[in-house]
């Protein structure tokens, strides 16, 4: 097939898009997979027994239901919605990120975030020609600068505000008191997105009918199910009422329903996996801990992130998958992570696995 013509390429795609670089997943092949948050837990027998056979009622001929009412009934029970929200579903986060910046697009409209923090909300704003502003968190514990993002909210009037709660890449919950500031603040929507809530055990979904533009932002992913790419939002009925304008029909499909929807009604095993990963999280924290030349910031996620000796993460990063593990190097990703990497917790063979590939690749520097 001939290629299309640089200059139109350049006539088309717009100049935003053109800059951006596409989210990079690398190929895990056959090694050790702690890069990505996931669960390391499959589902026991018995419930994959008991999911397989609800997929045989799916009815794959047809579309899914439009609103997935029995879903969205179910989630509200689980994760205890307040009756006074409404709930939005999207195809993972992700999706929820872009419909509601596709919502409040629009010239001169910006979008804000303390940094670092998790990529898509840069990346979202940017393919839509919004200007996104970070705010540094403070180091060397990557807190929330109150008075920073304050005066940042104060001169920049973000249409809309993100807070990872906890936060990726750094894994540390922000100060409720700074958060309860920029609340009352700010004028745009505030987000606070829980991917990792099932870790930190604190939500501010209570929240949401106190303060009309807040936001949360949920997903099953880090439960155990990041392969049904499901994202939920709560928040007041008249905000969820314009988003779904823009969510595209059936983005939930009839799979997704029935196995989330059956998982959900098994919450207890789920939650007994992620109470597993709390525990492994610690071990794993005072392991790497001990380990000599590193940095290791403490996590309220299902993972952690660390620092290697200055100039090193990519042949950490190479000497770690040599010996069959693969973790996310964040070194270049941003300032304040330089020489950084971050782990996700796995069972306990796969973490054992991690430090002595970490051990012996931290000897060949010496």
């Amino acid at each position: 097939m001939t290629d299309p013509r640089d200059e139109d390429v350049e006539r088309l795609i717009r100049p935003e898009v053109r800059a951006l670089a596409p989210y990079h997943v690398p190929d895990p092949g056959r090694l050790v997979k702690l890069d990505a948050m996931e669960s390391p837990y499959p589902w026991p027998g018995a419930l994959e027994h008991e999911w397989l056979e609800a997929l045989r009622g799916a009815e794959v001929n047809r579309y899914p239901d439009p609103g997935a009412a029995r879903l969205k009934a179910k989630l509200r029970e689980v994760m205890g919605v307040p009756d006074e929200a409404d709930v939005l579903l999207g195809n993972g986060s992700d999706e929820l990120i872009q419909i509601l910046l596709t919502a409040v697009a629009g010239p001169g409209r910006t979008v804000l975030a303390p940094e670092p923090t998790f990529v898509m909300y840069r990346q979202v704003a940017r393919t839509l020609g919004m200007r996104f502003v970070g705010v540094p968190l403070r180091e060397p514990d990557f807190a929330l600068d109150p008075d920073a993002l304050l005066a940042a909210v104060q001169a920049h009037d973000p249409a809309v505000m993100f807070l990872a709660y906890p936060n990726n890449p750094t894994g540390n919950l922000f100060d409720a008191v700074a958060i309860e500031r920029v609340l009352e603040a700010a004028r745009g929507l505030v987000v606070v997105d829980e991917a990792y809530t099932p870790f930190a055990q604190v939500s501010y979904l209570s929240e949401v009918p106190r303060h009309p533009r807040l936001l949360v932002i949920r997903t099953v992913s880090k439960l155990g199910l990041a392969g049904l790419r499901l994202g939920w939002l709560a928040g007041a009925p008249a905000w969820v009422r314009e988003l779904e304008k823009v969510r595209l029909p059936y983005n939930i499909n009839v799979l997704t329903q029935l196995s989330a929807q059956l998982a959900l009604e098994h919450m207890t095993v789920l939650e007994e996996q992620t109470a597993r990963v709390r525990v492994d999280r610690e071990v794993l924290r005072v392991a790497l801990e001990a380990l000599p030349g590193l940095t290791v910031w403490p996590s309220r996620a299902n993972f952690l992130l660390f620092r290697v000796p200055a100039g090193r993460a990519g042949v950490v990063l190479e000497g770690l998958r040599t010996r069959g593990v693969l973790v996310k190097k964040l070194d270049g990703s941003h300032p304040m992570l330089a020489d950084c990497l971050r782990v996700s917790v796995g069972a306990p063979a796969e973490n054992a696995a991690f430090l002595s590939a970490l051990e012996e690749t931290l000897a060949t520097l010496a």
